[in-house]
């Protein structure tokens, strides 16, 4: 028998983190001089935290170090059972590094344990979907192998695109340049971004203007959606609901009877991407 854990960085909503039986592993966030750990949006005050970014807040986030991560794998172990653990992408963090070395002290101890990891090389609800659809899989009895199996023809076919209001927070990131970030400001240009199949952040294009990069993303999924009426999509919003509102609408009118889901971005997230973002996850051809 073994569990299945996700971290909060995949940012499913915490009723469905319990429906499921998740166990997470709670990445933190810090404010001014107060450490929290993203709760899957169970108490957290998205307005507030955003509200605080607008007036010129500089959130910043940490990686977990090799106690905490002992902390929640090692009575897993203890008690007799493994662990498989769905992870958000490995080259947005250095954290993955406390928890390889945690992984490897853990099996000397407790030789007859497994723990497998499995890269979604996505975050945010990107992450969120392949966690979902791997606990689904977990609740129907799936054997860490079959589990292996699915993900790996799964993951590639996660697309995950978003939009950003302000390239300040992207810039703070190392994600643009000065210079673009003055210019693009100036001019109202939108970056649009996605993952790609590594796992990293690429710039894939430029709009003018919100309403024309929304539209943008929808011809992604005209052009690489695939299954739309077998898989959820989700529209992740950074503090600007009504925006993402009207952009759910527009994705039904346009493609159907769909499963949308609207859900907001965590202050772990939320951080390096900025009040005002919009994103967009879909299955897909390809990325």
């Amino acid at each position: 028998m073994y569990q299945l854990f996700c971290d909060s960085n995949c940012e499913l909503w915490y009723t469905r983190v319990k429906e499921l039986g998740l166990n997470v592993i709670r990445m933190p966030y810090i404010v001014g001089d107060d450490e929290y750990f993203y709760d899957m949006g169970e108490r957290t005050d998205f307005k507030e935290f955003f509200e605080k970014m607008r007036a010129g807040a500089v959130p910043k986030t940490a990686a977990l170090n090799e106690y905490a991560y002992t902390e929640y794998f090692e009575p897993v172990l203890a008690r007799g059972e493994d662990i498989y653990y769905v992870t958000f992408s490995h080259e947005m963090s250095g954290t993955f590094n406390a928890m390889k070395n945690v992984i490897a002290q853990l099996k000397e101890k407790y030789p007859e344990r497994e723990i497998r990891f499995k890269d979604s090389k996505l975050i945010s609800m990107g992450s969120g979907l392949v966690t979902y659809y791997a606990a689904l899989k977990y609740k129907d009895g799936a054997t860490m192998d079959e589990m292996d199996a699915y993900l790996d023809e799964l993951i590639p076919h996660v697309a995950t695109y978003f939009v950003v209001d302000d390239l300040t927070y992207l810039y703070r990131g190392g994600r643009v340049s000065g210079v673009s970030k003055v210019v693009g400001n100036m001019l109202g240009i939108k970056p649009i971004l996605y993952f790609n199949e590594q796992g990293k952040i690429i710039n894939i294009t430029k709009a003018k203007g919100f309403k024309k990069a929304l539209s943008t993303l929808m011809d992604y999924v005209s052009q690489k959606g695939t299954e739309l009426d077998k898989y959820k999509m989700i529209v992740m919003h950074a503090d600007c609901e009504e925006a993402a509102n009207n952009f759910v609408a527009s994705l039904k009118e346009k493609f159907g009877d769909i499963d949308v889901e609207l859900q907001p971005v965590g202050p772990v997230i939320g951080s390096h991407c900025g009040p005002g973002t919009i994103g967009l996850v879909f299955h897909a051809k390809e990325k």
